[in-house]
């Protein structure tokens, strides 16, 4: 799990797992399993902290790579999908219950990357810090592609291009239509290194949750829901006005 390609793979898949259970305690299973075998493999391959430093530290390329590489692999509900999982519910609720999700799913991974930190031994904490940011960044850009499907504002392409551009919105905290400058994420663009800083504060705060004994992992749960239902409110009010004024 711990090569670049597979922890991109394992890291879209929970996301979208995590985010749609429904039960406290198998969001809380499947987040604990994907960090515990993060940091395991990252161990047997001797990579716990030169992973972590390459991952989450200065410049942040090599997380930003696999936040690009975990995109397309996402699995996004469509407006159909999503009407037929809440059924009865206005689109406004659908958003509320995707907001709330999300914000759930988030303060698991938190929660979760927490309760490693009271264990005797712990060789590979920085590998936690990765998978939490990944998991958490996994949430949030598949929150943000189903605020679009709800408002009837779908990022417009092919897979790859539809989710470049939910990464952009992520970085930008603003709706796809709203970004600034075009969303191709070329090495040193000015969305590049807007992506690249995001990544570092969103690993900066994914270490609150290895905090000593139980602490760290009540911080990163508050800490982790709090910014994700910000970012929910942040893109549907963009996606209201959007839907008032047509810009």
């Amino acid at each position: 799990m711990t090569e670049p390609d597979d922890i991109a793979t394992s890291a879209a898949v929970v996301a979208a797992d995590v985010t749609e259970a429904k039960d406290p305690q198998d969001r809380r299973r499947l987040v604990a399993a994907f960090t515990g075998a993060a940091a395991s493999g990252a161990r047997a391959a001797g990579r716990g902290v030169r992973a972590a430093r390459r991952g989450a530290g200065s410049g942040g390329g090599w997380l930003a790579a696999q936040v690009i590489a975990m995109a397309p692999r996402l699995r996004v509900r469509d407006i159909q999908a999503l009407r037929a999982q809440f059924p009865g519910k206005l689109d406004e609720e659908i958003a509320d219950a995707l907001i709330e999700g999300a914000a759930r799913a988030s303060a698991a991974a938190g929660g979760a990357a927490g309760v490693w930190a009271v264990l005797p031994v712990l060789p590979a904490v920085p590998a936690e810090v990765v998978a939490e940011t990944l998991l958490v960044v996994g949430i949030e850009i598949k929150l943000i592609a189903e605020l679009h499907e709800v408002y009837g504002t779908p990022a417009q392409g092919n897979l790859a291009e539809r989710m470049s551009a939910y990464v952009a919105a992520w970085a930008h905290r603003r709706g796809v239509f709203m970004i600034p400058g075009g969303v191709v994420i070329a090495a040193g663009s000015p969305l590049a290194r807007l992506l690249r800083r995001r990544l570092a504060a969103r690993a900066g705060r994914s270490a609150f949750s290895l905090g000593p004994l139980l602490t760290g992992a009540a911080v990163g749960a508050v800490l982790n829901g709090r910014e994700t239902r910000r970012l929910g409110q942040a893109i549907r009010r963009d996606l209201r006005r959007h839907a008032l004024t047509g810009r």
